[in-house]
């Protein structure tokens, strides 16, 4: 017989270890690690003729097709791929009170009222709390299957004795638990097999499965990062608590693309889609402000432009501050490093601020140049031309590299009002709406500044 010994894991990361430790080695994380009750039997070898022969399909595309289930919430179906897919599984992840039991509610409000069958089960709330979020957001009226429970067993066995739904909702996978597992809800192993029989069940059943996932202080999803790679599609809902605007990202999407997000606005009535998320991410243009300039960049298929806000201040510390908000922070030091390097530009002693209005993080290296603007527009105290927008990525010697969709970033544009953009030199344009303001190297952009301040001091 396979002999028993004691088996630890760690809660952070599922890495398994044959006695205690204080740190985990894998994740890093202290006192996250302790010891499995269940028994750890060695595998047996597989016997011969006991297995069932498996029925082999072909790559046509009509035996493959599923007709996708469509919820209502255009931003939401934009970010999954045109919607629901049967028998998928998804999993979203998000800060706690950022908005994921609401906007989930209302999808499966929006469905059921569509004639689809769909179930909404808690582990987290009463089935009385969610109908009062229900009436504060006006769905009392969809015929919603709602039920509280924590019992794996007895979801499943509810489910296969009804008519299966064509969207179940698990809110959340960390409150589940399997009672043939003696560890308690939320660790990895009762994660680990709920999540596994969930995702089994919604492909036996042919419903789309969305699960929701507790998160840690760093942002990730908490519990084994094998529960990322068992779903379809993996969602985080971002979002600052200082701003009502929510970001629902695909960072894994095996239906449709990852580089596509879904704006929604927070209000009293629930989650409302911002169908022009450009017109809320920049303020009105005033002649009189430095430091800020409007970056159109691309998020997927769509156009967005975002305010850039810069600062730069003196400072009497030995070593500046660095503070970035929405952006990356080693970008950012490589454009100071570029504007010291090759542009004669020295900050070494201020302290540079920047800030991505609206609580948008933007990843784009179109915004080098956006960026860059905002910082020489700061230190000169001269405004960046008005009703202009500013997009190019900066090389390491100073060049402006030209980027992609320079049309679509134009266009939108000049649906919001804007007269110019300032682009990078051979910028392939079919038909420039807007005046068109070529630069090459980032010392053209701080001549740009430096003729201005000659302007205003004569």
């Amino acid at each position: 017989m396979a002999k028993s010994t004691e088996h630890f894991s760690c809660q952070s990361c599922g890495a398994s270890y044959r006695k205690w430790q204080g740190k985990c080695d894998s994740c890093s994380e202290w006192n996250s690690i302790v010891e499995d009750s269940g028994k750890q039997v060695v595998p047996k070898g597989l016997s011969s003729g006991k297995g069932r022969q498996l029925e082999f399909t072909t790559l046509d595309a009509e035996k493959s097709d599923y007709k996708r289930h469509f919820c209502g919430l255009n931003e939401l179906d934009r970010v999954l791929g045109g919607g629901f897919v049967p028998g998928s599984s998804i999993l979203i992840g998000g800060d706690p009170g950022i908005g994921k039991s609401t906007i989930l509610l209302q999808a499966v409000g929006l469905m059921a009222k569509r004639g689809y069958t769909c179930t909404y089960i808690s582990g987290e709330e009463a089935t009385q709390q969610i109908s009062m979020r229900a009436k504060r957001l006006g769905l009392t009226d969809s015929p919603v299957q709602l039920a509280a429970a924590n019992s794996l067993r007895d979801i499943v066995t509810s489910l296969e004795k009804s008519a299966p739904p064509d969207l179940l909702i698990i809110d959340s996978i960390q409150t589940m638990y399997a009672d043939n597992l003696d560890s308690a809800p939320g660790t990895v192993s009762q994660v680990r097999a709920c999540s596994q029989e969930l995702i089994r069940l919604a492909k036996k059943l042919n419903c789309a499965l969305m699960l929701v996932g507790h998160v840690t202080k760093d942002g990730q999803i908490a519990g084994p990062r094998v529960l990322e790679h068992m779903v379809d599609t993996v969602l985080y809902f971002e979002g600052d608590r200082g701003h009502q605007f929510r970001i629902l990202r695909a960072v894994k999407n095996r239906f449709g693309a990852t580089d596509e997000i879904g704006v929604f606005e927070m209000t009293d009535m629930g989650l409302q889609e911002v169908a022009n998320p450009s017109a809320l991410f920049i303020s009105n243009q005033e002649k009189d402000i430095s430091g800020a300039s409007v970056f159109a960049g691309m998020e997927g298929t769509r156009p967005l432009l975002v305010e850039i806000q810069g600062l730069v201040a003196p400072s009497q510390q030995a070593t500046p501050r660095r503070a970035v908000v929405g952006w990356d922070s080693s970008r950012l030091a490589m454009i100071l490093a570029v504007l010291d390097a090759r542009c004669g530009l020295s900050l070494a002693g201020n302290e540079v601020y920047l800030n991505v209005a609206g609580g948008l993080r933007v990843n784009e290296p179109a915004a080098d140049l956006a960026v860059a603007a905002a910082l020489v527009s700061s230190i000169s105290d001269i405004p960046v031309p008005e009703k202009s927008i500013i997009f190019g990525e900066i090389g390491l010697s100073g060049e402006i590299r030209a980027v992609g969709q320079t049309d679509a970033r134009l266009k939108e544009a000049a649906k919001l009002g804007f007269e110019a953009a300032i682009i990078p030199l051979g910028s392939k344009i079919k038909d420039p709406t807007i005046k068109i303001i070529e630069v090459e190297h980032l010392s053209e952009i701080v001549s740009l500044f430096t003729r201005e301040k000659a302007a205003v001091n004569a």
